[in-house]
């Protein structure tokens, strides 16, 4: 088990992350008794906001408990001071989330809108330069996309953009790992963390237990599925499939390329659009406050989408230039929202958030069998004793 250490300048950092009210909460703890997720080991908000007010800096790095609420917003409701408890867990995620990247940009991104906005600049830059450099021949009388864009050429780009980001993602979630391990006060076996690995993979994929603390028909959630639904459509079509999806040949409208391509695109901007709304009118506890990433990472997967069924349009009309200049820009959005929002960005949670449920359920698993091996040896004890 870690070292207990107090560091007092912890509520000043989580402020600067968007904890703005942390100093008003009295710990009377009516946000626990209202969360519908909390529990006998999962006693948040509360246990969050004591680890910051005391400044216990490594057992907050070590806690998964901010990535297990889904920021309903009953906590904040029903706060009897309106310290905005579920504020400050997103504040913490977006803490947390700067504490595993090893590199330090997620702090910069998140600590600077500045920062951020140069940083996707700088790569939209970049890409801008890449097809400007090195496009291939341009032909005007037709569109000929694969042409202009070898498809192989982008297809290579694109896996080393997946690796990039990979390595960083799963760098530092395994910082991530290593925190919440560290912490443990029961040894976990190595086959728990193999046979607990189906947990990430089905929470990864649906977020069920969203489910449980969503409004009474689901549709926060539903939403959120369908985003990342299209989201990972798109990802798969652009990472996996380019080749059959990338193509100069105009397919029927109920060619499943195309039907792919569209729910992607449907999905991306209907929810991102709805998304927006929520949190400009800010009628719902949820959207009550909005940090500047919520809205950038939100601008660009519209964008991305938008881009992406103009340049479709542009091509079945046999517009060559346009169709050429608007998939340049489409991939200066699109690589940039992939490289700075996914590991270092708020669409790391889409990756942190299955993996804290993992590493809780490992934790709980493995306190069963502690449980069960003290049991066994008590009751051997026990025997050995009347036997003797």
């Amino acid at each position: 088990m870690m070292e207990k250490r107090v560091d007092p300048n912890l509520h000043r950092e989580l402020k600067k992350f968007g904890a703005d009210d942390l100093d008003v909460c009295f710990s009377c703890g009516n946000c626990t008794a209202t969360c519908p997720l909390s529990g006998d080991d999962l006693a948040f908000p509360r246990r969050i906001i004591h680890f910051a007010q005391v400044g216990m800096t490594d057992k907050l790095r070590a806690s998964v408990d901010p990535w297990l609420c889904y920021y309903c917003g009953e906590c904040s409701e029903s706060c009897p001071r309106e310290a905005n408890p579920g504020e400050n867990m997103m504040a913490a995620r977006r803490y947390l989330t700067a504490s595993y990247d090893w590199t330090g940009l997620s702090k910069k991104l998140y600590l600077s809108i500045t920062w951020e906005i140069s940083a996707i600049l700088a790569v939209a830059l970049g890409v801008v330069a890449l097809f400007y450099f090195f496009h291939g021949p341009i032909v005007t009388d037709r569109v000929e996309l694969n042409t202009f864009a070898p498809v192989e050429w982008v297809h290579i780009g694109d896996l080393i953009m997946a690796g990039v980001l990979s390595f960083f993602l799963l760098t530092n979630a395994l910082r991530m790992f290593y925190f919440v391990v560290k912490d443990s006060d029961v040894h976990i076996p190595f086959s728990l963390l193999v046979t607990q690995i189906p947990t990430f993979i089905l929470h990864f994929a649906t977020q069920k237990r969203w489910r449980e603390c969503d409004d009474e028909d689901h549709m926060h959630w539903f939403k959120h599925l369908l985003l990342v639904s299209g989201y990972l459509t798109m990802l798969v079509l652009v990472l996996g499939l380019l080749k059959w999806f990338q193509t100069d040949e105009v397919y029927p409208f109920y060619h499943p390329q195309r039907l792919l391509g569209y729910y992607a695109t449907a999905v991306l901007m209907y929810i991102t659009v709805d998304f927006m709304i929520g949190r400009w009118k800010k009628n719902k506890e949820i959207h009550k406050f909005s940090h500047a990433s919520d809205w950038i990472f939100l601008i660009l997967l519209f964008l991305t989408a938008f881009t992406g069924i103009l340049v479709n349009i542009f091509r079945v009309y046999g517009l060559a230039m346009p169709t050429y200049i608007i998939y340049v820009i489409h991939m200066a959005i699109a690589v940039p929202m992939l490289m700075v929002e996914v590991p270092f960005g708020k669409w790391a949670h889409l990756f942190y958030r299955p993996l804290a449920m993992y590493l809780y359920t490992v934790k709980q698993k493995a306190k069963e069998v502690a449980k069960k091996q003290k049991q066994a040896a008590a009751k051997a004890a026990k025997a050995a004793k009347a036997s003797a």
